[in-house]
């Protein structure tokens, strides 16, 4: 197995204060990482704030908090807590995020998102390094700020990046990439464009597992986050970028035409068996080592399970020391 072996938090449906015995486990079972996100749930650094009592070794990351809905000084402010808490062992992923969440969620214009991404990433390196920032961005203007507490040991500073130009700025100015709704088989035509990237250059990957042998259950709940996600104007650019346009056309003309029900209906089996990995334990374990295969640093898995799965067990099956022959349940 690899040397990095992530799982994100929290899982669905667990209370935050369960994950307790969880997260200590799934250490002790050989998970090297616990990611958060931040979408419409929990935030994405409480999680890793309790993970890093929980699981004291770990490495904790933000995968990833939107450029748009906390301000520059924020994010650095945050960083540089978690910094504190896990010193050496956090890195903040930022990224562009979507239209839904920044505009419809959180009233914000979504104007020019790789060059408030480009910033962010600009003004957090510069801070949190200690340095007082103070001039014009291209899409803020930040006076005289200088963090109080500069951590001891900088955080590292990942990019969420899905087309050229933005892996293009990860490799030239980020520490590491964040990636996310790709299959193994497109890593070559994405990491082609990390090739600039120093050695110490972090590659992590965000890879959807539902956790069944079911491979109906699993298409059905895949094809479920493929119609809702896929759709958005950035991932179908890169699944188009990608080579998918000919698989996934009839579903983003269905949708763009309001026809909901029709759309989930035209993602084909075989997309849904690219994005979404499922099959017995071993063979999940298997399909994450190719991505390891491919180029990525850091595999994370993000769970999402069937109703009814207990979900302590499904992490115990994927971790590096399960056993061959072990069940989701």
């Amino acid at each position: 197995m690899p040397s990095r072996w992530g799982l994100t938090i929290p899982l669905t449906n667990v209370p935050l204060t369960d994950h307790a015995r969880i997260v200590s486990a799934a250490a002790d079972a050989g998970f090297t990482d616990f990611w958060s996100a931040e979408t419409n749930g929990t935030d994405a650094f409480v999680p890793l704030a309790l993970a890093a009592g929980w699981a004291p070794s770990a490495h904790l990351g933000t995968a990833i908090v939107p450029v748009f809905t906390r301000g520059p000084a924020l994010i650095a402010m945050s960083a540089a807590t978690l910094a504190d808490v896990a010193p050496g062992r956090f890195t903040l992923g930022i990224g562009a995020s979507s239209p839904a969440i920044v505009n419809a969620w959180n009233g914000i214009d979504f104007a020019d998102p790789f060059g408030r991404a480009r910033d962010v990433l600009r003004f957090v390196r510069r801070a949190l390094a200690g340095e007082m920032v103070d001039g014009e961005f291209d899409s803020f203007t930040i006076r005289r700020f200088k963090l109080e507490k500069v951590p001891e040991v900088r955080p590292r500073v990942s990019l969420a990046a899905l087309r050229r130009g933005m892996l293009r700025l990860a490799a030239a100015e980020a520490d590491g990439v964040i990636l996310n709704w790709l299959a193994a088989t497109d890593l070559p035509q994405v990491t082609a464009e990390l090739k600039e990237a120093p050695a110490d250059f972090d590659v992590a990957a965000r890879i959807f597992v539902c956790p069944t042998e079911d491979a109906a259950t699993a298409r059905a709940i895949g094809k479920r986050l493929i119609a809702a996600y896929l759709t958005v104007p950035v991932y179908e650019k890169f699944h188009r970028w990608l080579g998918r346009g000919p698989a996934l056309d009839e579903t983003w003309r269905l949708w763009a035409a309001g026809d909901r029900k029709g759309a989930l209906a035209a993602v084909p089996d075989s997309v849904a068996d690219e994005l979404i990995l499922h099959g017995s334990p071993a063979s999940v374990r298997a399909q994450l080592q190719s991505y390891v295969d491919g180029g990525v640093k850091t595999p994370v898995a993000a769970l999402i399970p069937p109703p009814g799965t207990d979900l302590a067990a499904a992490v115990a099956a994927l971790a590096p020391t399960a056993k061959e022959d072990a069940t989701w349940s």
